[in-house]
């Protein structure tokens, strides 16, 4: 198993050492599953089911489900660079339908269980999906929203077969379980992971084969020069987001690496706790939120056997606080790494050959150019605050965003990817996260826009116009805020502002569920008539100072 970085004993002596090599022909399924497929010994999976029955799959089992899915798809007739959706949590069945698909050539759609109809009836239709792998527990959503998806010809459920759908495991039976991979060029499209809007409804990113590559460097220096002997990965992360799939399965896989997975609805930090002990596991990705969860389980020491050598965290800011406990109560360091779905892991942290400062997003992974630029792009000086931007091209970046040229244009000044956030690099090169430059919600590690919460309310006839925001919490970061002008006639109430929880419930996740309503008479809106939530965060930064 070797790594694509060379190992140093400081920061700056791995990153010299490091130069990409990125074939013009490559495809993720033969790294993260065919070629450790042939012995028979190497774990790949070990599935923790809701009653706690683990099932484990080994890297020949995930070919063989692969290969009878790929041929499966053919023989009902998708073809090559046909979209496949993957409405699963952490299963078997996700990770197989993955590498099934790019076995194939076809393009998989990893997509939340946390999402309701309408969100998922989005997603379906902008991406063109022909075939969906879903659950019983979902197949009543995909169900109900069939029909406003004409491109959606086939349903598999893993573990039912309702009228209208096939069995998953059924289907694919009696299907060779030979299969030869596809030639993709680095350069096709794998799968299309769709961002939180915030001018908007939500962006397919379009992640080309060669961002498993471009993610690698970055994992293996967080990660603590991964992979070791007996390295085992879990998070509680979902598979449908970057986080889940490709800081941790993937990676995972590409070493031949055995991961974790667990049916956990919600996050509990004892049995996560139970999970690590367990299962012997030495990597995770844990967001503040949910180390900030897990700080306040009693005596997790004594009680739980520990074999952690790495923690990920990222997605909120970690802070001095939450390191320090973690340094004392888990004797080890929290690595925390910075990106987003368009651009992930370009910042890091590694405590074994870096200082790390608390706070801090840390500095360029290897391979990487991050800067601080101006609005003109231009490198601003240490201290100047900017964007946070990072220099293509850049193997893991996205490629483009699913039809919409001009959003990819507005991506970038010059070269540089804009993240959409505002920090500033100190002289020791190292970065700091200051805010959004735009009005994307962080909340408990999800990133969310305000577009999608807002649509979902106004289709409530109760509500006139809305407006959505992320206000300050200790625990979550930020909490949804949403401010709502009721329709004419219509009586602001508590029960009404359930009732209007309730409907975005059903319609969207529950994690873009607003926690606090407040009904007002006016929103402050441009000349134009967009609605500016600028003020509105400034007006609850003005009560909680008062407060």
């Amino acid at each position: 198993m070797s790594m694509m970085i060379t190992r140093g004993k400081t920061y700056d002596e791995i990153c010299r050492a490091f130069e990409w090599r990125i074939p013009e022909r490559y495809n993720i399924a033969n790294d993260v599953c065919d070629r450790w497929a042939d012995d028979p010994t190497r774990i790949a999976l070990i599935y923790e089911d809701a009653d706690k029955r683990v099932t484990r799959y080994t890297f020949g089992a995930i070919r063989q489900h692969a290969n009878r899915f790929a041929n499966t798809l053919l023989r009902l007739g998708l073809t090559r660079g046909d979209r496949v959706t993957l409405l699963l949590a952490q299963n078997p069945e996700c990770a197989i339908g993955h590498v099934a698909c790019w076995k194939a050539g076809m393009v998989s759609g990893p997509t939340s269980v946390l999402f309701g109809g309408d969100a998922i009836a989005y997603r379906l239709n902008n991406s063109g999906t022909k075939a969906l792998v879903t659950d019983m527990a979902n197949y009543p959503k995909v169900a109900g929203i069939r029909g406003e998806c004409p491109t959606l010809q086939h349903v598999f459920v893993i573990d039912g077969a309702p009228p209208g759908a096939l069995n998953f495991w059924d289907a694919i039976k009696d299907a060779p379980d030979t299969f030869t991979n596809v030639d993709t060029a680095a350069e096709d499209i794998a799968w299309i992971s769709y961002t939180s809007g915030t001018t908007g409804m939500p962006k397919g990113s379009v992640q080309p084969h060669r961002m498993m590559l471009g993610h690698m460097p970055a994992l293996e220096f967080i990660y603590d020069f991964f992979p070791q002997p007996n390295d085992v990965l879990w998070s509680p992360a979902d598979w449908a987001w970057m986080a889940g799939l490709m800081d941790v399965l993937m990676p995972g896989w590409f070493h031949g690496c055995t991961v974790i997975a667990t049916a956990m609805k919600g996050f509990d930090p004892e049995y996560a706790y139970h999970v690590l002990d367990s299962h012997r596991v030495t990597l995770t990705l844990l967001t503040p939120t949910t180390l900030k969860l897990m700080r306040q389980v009693p005596d997790a020491r004594g009680r739980y056997t520990l074999k952690l050598r790495a923690v990920l965290s990222g997605g909120e800011a970690v802070g001095k606080e939450l390191f320090e406990w973690a340094d004392r109560e888990l004797k080890l360091k929290i690595n925390e790494g910075f990106g987003q779905t368009e651009c992930n892991v370009m910042l890091a942290n590694n405590g074994n050959v870096m200082p790390i400062k608390p706070g801090s997003l840390g500095r360029p992974t290897p391979g990487a150019v991050c800067a601080i630029v101006n609005d003109e792009g231009v490198e601003v000086p240490p201290g100047t605050m900017g964007h946070i931007a990072c220099k293509r091209p850049h193997p893991v970046m996205f490629r483009e965003y699913l039809n919409r040229p001009d959003a990819t244009r507005d991506k970038f000044i010059g070269d540089w990817l804009i993240t959409g956030d505002l920090g500033q690099m100190d002289t020791d090169g190292y970065f700091w996260f200051h805010g959004r430059a735009d009005d994307v919600i962080t909340s408990a590690g999800y990133r969310i826009g305000p577009s999608e919460i807002e649509d979902a309310l106004l289709k409530h006839p109760s509500v006139k116009m809305a407006a959505v925001i992320g206000v300050p919490d200790p625990v979550r970061t930020e909490v949804i805020k949403a401010f709502i002008i009721p329709a004419a006639g219509v009586t602001p109430s508590d029960a009404l502002a359930e009732e209007l929880r309730e409907s975005v419930k059903t319609r969207l996740a529950r994690h873009e569920v607003p926690r606090m309503i407040e009904f007002v008479d006016s929103l402050p809106m441009t000349t134009t008539g967009k609605i500016m939530r600028r003020e509105l965060r400034e007006l609850e930064k003005q009560r909680s100072n008062k407060a």
